[in-house]
């Protein structure tokens, strides 16, 4: 298990590359609606959480990012809400045959929607000055690993964003004190078991300790308010996993 934000506990970690590969070989998981990412506790519902808070904050939106898109779920959940979808979607992540499927499923509901699909590091992504309504990161930002980075991807999603838009994040968790970090892997756990058995859970759980350096919700909060984001707010906790997110001021410039 990581030593929460140590320089030690992220000497071990898969690379980027790594962990592309791992995505290329994984886009079924991450193509079904009803169940999101099934690994993730509570992901139906974060689904549900993150596009309903977009689509009530920017209801007039015109273009928006999903950073880490995968397959595209959180997406579709996000343009089937609007009466009238956002006229472009930009598309960003790792993986190439994530974004295909992303594009494929998309287009299928939503042709009219312009699709700007992107494979790219979310930490090496051209993020243009004020040109996005909302931001939404799920399941992505916990691959990110010195502190340095988180502070350098959410300046620049604040930067990306148009005075008035929002990030919204679904993400995993790493709690400070070891006893509670230790009690919250062990409910993860015991979820993942329920899923599947005793081995998806082991399987589960090592590569998360190889890929995975995620912060804690407060951590992660007070950054986010260091870069200028405001009215930050958090929807859902449950043991490793939350959905918070803030909002560019209007009027603030880049």
């Amino acid at each position: 298990m990581s030593v929460f934000g140590t320089e030690e506990s992220f000497r071990d970690k898969f690379t980027v590359e790594e962990i592309r590969r791992r995505f290329d070989g994984d886009v079924e998981q991450f193509s079904n609606l009803e169940t999101g990412q099934s690994a993730a506790m509570d992901s139906p519902l974060h689904l549900e959480l993150v596009a309903e808070a977009v689509q009530r904050a920017v209801p007039d939106a015109k273009h928006l990012l999903d950073l880490g898109c995968g397959a595209g779920n959180y997406t579709l959940r996000l343009l089937m809400g609007y009466e009238v979808p956002p006229e472009q979607v930009t598309l960003v992540d790792l993986s190439r045959p994530m974004l295909d499927r992303a594009i494929e499923r998309i287009s299928a509901s939503f042709p009219r929607v312009r699709l700007n699909a992107v494979q790219a590091d979310v930490r090496e992504f051209a993020y243009e000055a004020q040109r996005f309504d909302a931001v939404i990161a799920a399941q992505c930002l916990h691959h990110l690993r010195h502190a340095l980075e988180w502070m350098d991807v959410f300046s620049a999603i604040h930067r990306g964003l148009k005075p008035g838009g929002v990030l919204w994040i679904s993400d995993s968790l790493e709690q400070h004190h070891p006893a509670v970090r230790k009690l919250a892997r062990e409910r993860w756990g015991d979820y993942l078991e329920t899923i599947r058995d005793k081995s998806y859970r082991d399987h589960v759980l090592a590569y998360v300790d190889k890929e995975d350096s995620p912060r804690s919700l407060v951590w992660q909060l007070e950054k986010m308010r260091e870069v200028g984001l405001t009215d930050l707010d958090v929807l859902h906790v449950n043991g490793r996993f939350g959905v918070f997110g803030g909002m560019k001021s209007r009027g603030v410039t880049p």
